[in-house]
């Protein structure tokens, strides 16, 4: 499994109480502990929990479907995530599930609980949610990322079809359902919607990619800031469709861990200038 790439969720100073709940919930384990950064492990999966402050609220443009294999599973993870949460579709049988809910738990992140066959070894899968301008989009943005990122490839494609056209809030028929597909080996899915929903794509949640060199931290950055993406800082961008992407070198986090606390200080602060991360200049902070 890919953990190169993993999804962070913002904070506002209680990421460890919600990292202590998320792995009691999935029998996880922490692996990073500090009052800024929690990275927890849940089914071989990694997931940043990131304390950064009031700015940013998590939101349902991306939920995290969780496969299950049974009807107890579902039951367990949902009695858990609901306590102190909200259900946003009940937990029910479906024409897609015969055991189903969409919830959102009391920190705010939004999770489906789904019965059926998991396609990947991956269990916990991100899911995005395409609206207002991007709605429509959803087939566009995947063949934007597969070509950005290598071994990615777009898996099985469901359009909502005519029937769809007399419902309340209509999906056109070429809209996405539900589709999936792959970066560099990391399984995501996304659908279109039609729904005036009062959110969409922010900070809240964003995707954590760990580049190995200038040259990959390039490709990425250019790719994504490319035709409507936005550079912010500290090697945050957002793509042309307003998601959040962290392009991260390895060596940042090698030299950002060094004993030396002075040296790691100043690299701290040479990339707190930075929008795309430039690992020469890291170095050079390292080593002045």
């Amino acid at each position: 499994m890919n953990n190169d790439i993993f999804p962070c969720l913002w904070y506002d100073g209680d990421a460890k109480q919600s990292a202590e709940f998320y792995c009691k919930v999935f029998d996880g384990k922490i692996t990073a502990d500090t009052p800024v950064v929690m990275n927890i492990d849940l089914f071989g999966q990694k997931i940043m929990l990131l304390n950064g402050g009031p700015q940013f609220k998590k939101n349902a443009s991306v939920s995290f479907m969780v496969i299950c294999e049974t009807e107890d599973e579902v039951q367990k993870y949902w009695d858990q995530l609901i306590e102190g949460g909200i259900a946003l579709m009940p937990l029910d049988s479906y024409s897609w599930s015969k055991k189903y809910g969409w919830l959102k738990d009391k920190y705010d992140v939004t999770w489906q609980i789904f019965l059926g066959e998991k396609q990947t070894e991956q269990k916990i899968i991100p899911t995005f949610m395409f609206i207002h301008g991007n709605n429509g989009k959803a087939l566009e943005a995947m063949e934007l990322y597969t070509h950005t990122f290598p071994n990615s490839t777009i898996g099985n494609i469901v359009r909502y079809g005519e029937g769809s056209e007399g419902h309340p809030n209509p999906e056109p028929a070429k809209n996405i359902q539900h589709a999936n597909f792959e970066i560099n080996g990391y399984s995501l899915f996304c659908m279109d919607n039609s729904y005036d929903h009062p959110f969409d794509f922010n900070e809240g949640i964003s995707m954590v990619v760990m580049t190995d060199d200038q040259e990959q931290t390039d490709h990425l950055w250019n790719a994504l800031t490319s035709d409507g993406g936005r550079e912010s800082m500290c090697g945050w961008l957002k793509d042309k469709y307003g998601f959040s992407w962290q392009i991260v070198p390895k060596k940042l986090i090698q030299l950002m861990s060094d004993p030396d606390q002075e040296k790691a200080q100043k690299v701290v602060q040479a990339m707190m200038r930075m929008q795309k991360i430039i690992i020469q200049d890291l170095e050079n902070a390292y080593d002045s």
